[in-house]
């Protein structure tokens, strides 16, 4: 998928390689480190990271990055939304954007791949877990994506001091639970 954007490079969004884990790392210790999208306190080390994404590529889930000026700004994955058998048909996902590449529709991008991709392997349901109930932008690029709130976790978390919210949203994905699935 590839979007340009007015005056500057398109936006270009492909399946992650194992060379653009550096930057993936980079990305995600920035979040770890500054915000609450992701309530993990201490980052992961590349080892973990990688370990991560292996996970999710054998699940032959997505696991995707965006590129503008052959330089990384962003990148996501869908992952199994739980573990038990019940939730087959669910994903979740995960979107992180580089600091220098916020608002400039990156996020929207890489989740409207995710959508896509996860519709077209069988998936039904996608859920996005955000961190901090003030995190507008990420809320913001869900419901354009046609995510709905359906559940608010009031100080669930603590982070940087203080007591931080969790926000659910979810989408169907294909068409949902209005039919049964053939696998």
């Amino acid at each position: 998928m590839t979007q340009p954007l007015k005056g500057e490079a398109p936006i270009v969004v492909r399946d992650s390689r194992d060379g653009d884990l550096e930057v993936i790392h980079a990305i995600y210790v920035h979040h770890v480190r500054t915000g609450l999208g992701s309530f993990e306190e201490v980052p992961p080390d590349m080892e973990e990271m990688r370990r991560r994404r292996a996970a999710i590529l054998a699940d032959r889930l997505p696991y995707l990055v965006a590129e503008a000026d052959s330089r990384i700004a962003g990148y996501a994955y869908a992952g199994r939304y739980r573990p038990r058998s019940a939730y087959r048909f669910s994903v979740e996902d995960s979107i992180y954007v580089a600091p220098e590449a916020q608002r400039r529709g990156v996020g929207h991008l890489l989740l409207q791949e995710l959508i896509d991709r996860c519709t077209r392997a069988g998936y039904r349901q996608m859920v996005a877990v955000i961190g901090d109930s003030a995190n507008h932008g990420s809320i913001g690029v869900h419901a354009a994506a046609g995510f709905a709130q359906v559940a608010l976790l009031p100080a669930i978390g603590f982070k940087f001091g203080r007591w931080v919210d969790s926000v659910m949203m979810q989408r169907p994905l294909g068409p949902g639970q209005t039919t049964l699935p053939t696998r």
